[in-house]
């Protein structure tokens, strides 16, 4: 049998497990919402931390909270905040829209850490002094998502884009055949495709950035319906210069608090920037998984790092793994941020109630993406080998080199060269010969696949 102890709130009284830290209005939580056994992450919890401590520190310079609460509460908001205790809230994410329930878990522990036999601390009078669920939870979403964003997604990001510079760069020189609709197009550098993602990587990184200064804008100080009621008039401004000064995030209260309650439109910009990356990723892993196939029987163009046996009946055969966890971790961003979406246009009259799902689904994005991006950089990109063999032999039968002489002799006239090469697979350098009164020097020069992956019109 667990060990219980009787706990009290404005409900009556509630057994909760004897070592809990926290009190009735968590354990309600726990017990009203067995959904689906995922807590809030703990990014969050700790975002919600970080408020509560910024609050003890306002408004005791304020004068609205004693020195010995203040400091109490302080201490104890810094060890969740360390991770300390992070078994300590387990509420459903599918909880109370408003997420009061985690709010009020986090009050629960922290004043349950905070409390000695000479101190007296209150989740709500102390611990949620000058603030409501309603700008906690859209706060802590923010400031949790824009954490993430900067400390780790941000990071792997930078580490993905110079991954791909270093091998475009070293493989500059590697010339091989491009591909539209699949099919075989005109020549390209490795470099060059390469230099495609780091590009798509690099433009993803400047639409998070964007997307950061709406999300730094704070819904602190609005309280329970935007208009700041039981808040001091100096508490959001406050509220966000410690929040700034303890993060290095240039945090600000956002214009309207009413804005900030009722709807979640920076998150849903974010998700949207989240689902444009895994797009992105999706892009990277599937080039990798088609010029990886083979290897006999596919394209073959370069040779991933063997990671683990492919198949458990068919003994040598090995997968390109890194990619499709890359292209599932990316469809699961996609999906997340279809819910996100929905969530975002759950704002009724003074606010969202939507809250948990929209912080849950974007602190996830992050990690996967975060992840996936440190992994395809390191077990794929930074490791794959070429195969010259099979860039340069293709390259030499293609005939769409052809293309190069439709300035010379037309492009009908190359089209007719280019069918006739291919029908009878010989090179279109032999084909063009025959057919056209130019000199092998000349088409050498013409039809030179290093050339023309430089563009511009052949002269």
């Amino acid at each position: 049998m667990t060990q219980t102890r009787i706990e009290r709130d404005s409900m009556g009284e509630l057994e909760v497990p004897a070592n809990a830290l926290y009190g009735a209005q968590t354990q309600r939580a726990v017990n009203n919402f067995p959904v689906s056994g995922q807590p809030m992450p703990s990014a969050f919890i700790h975002a919600i931390a970080r408020i509560k401590r910024a609050a003890a520190v306002v408004n005791g310079d304020l004068g609205l909270l004693d020195d010995d609460r203040r400091r109490a509460i302080v201490e104890a908001a810094d060890a969740i905040i360390a991770g300390q205790h992070d078994d300590q809230f387990p509420i459903d994410v599918f909880q109370t829209g408003s997420g009061t329930s985690s709010n009020m878990n986090v009050n629960e522990v922290i004043a349950h850490l905070a409390s000695s036999d000479d101190l007296s601390v209150g989740p709500n009078d102390h611990v949620n002094m000058g603030q409501s669920s309603n700008d906690v939870i859209p706060t802590a979403l923010h400031l949790s998502a824009a954490l993430e964003v900067t400390g780790t997604l941000r990071p792997a990001l930078e580490h993905l884009r110079g991954v791909i510079d270093a091998r475009a760069e070293e493989l500059d020189e590697v010339v091989k055949t491009g591909r539209t609709h699949l099919m075989d197009a005109m020549p390209l550098r490795l470099g060059q495709e390469l230099g495609g993602w780091s590009s798509q990587v690099g433009q993803a990184i400047e639409r998070l950035d964007s997307a950061m200064v709406r999300l730094c804008r704070l819904a602190q100080g609005g309280t329970a319906v935007g208009t700041g009621i039981n808040a001091h008039p100096e508490f959001a401004e406050r509220m966000a210069a410690e929040l700034s000064a303890r993060t290095g995030l240039a945090l600000t209260p956002n214009d309207s608090f009413f804005a900030s309650l009722g709807s979640q439109d920076a998150a849903v910009e974010l998700s949207g920037q989240l689902k444009g990356l895994a797009c992105v990723v999706m892009k990277i892993a599937n080039d990798l998984r088609w010029m990886n196939s083979g290897p006999l029987a596919g394209l073959g163009e370069i040779e991933l790092e063997a990671l683990q046996p492919g198949s458990s009946i068919m003994p040598g055969k090995v997968n390109p793994v890194i990619p499709e966890s890359a292209a599932q971790a990316a469809a699961q961003v996609i999906g997340l941020d279809t819910a996100v979406t929905v969530a975002g246009q759950s704002g009724n009259f003074q606010l969202n109630v939507m809250l948990p799902l929209v912080a849950s689904n974007l602190l996830t994005s992050i990690t996967l993406m975060s992840q996936t991006s440190r992994l395809l950089a390191d077990k794929a990109i930074a490791t794959f080998k070429v195969r010259e063999d099979n860039l340069s032999e293709p390259l030499a039968r293609n005939p769409i080199l052809v293309t190069a002489l439709n300035s010379v002799i037309g492009y009908n006239a190359a089209a007719a060269i280019a069918k006739k090469a291919y029908q009878a697979g010989r090179p279109i350098i032999d084909v063009a010969e025959e057919e056209t009164d130019l000199g092998r020097d000349e088409l050498e020069r013409l039809l030179d696949p290093a050339s023309l992956t430089r563009g511009g019109i052949p002269e």
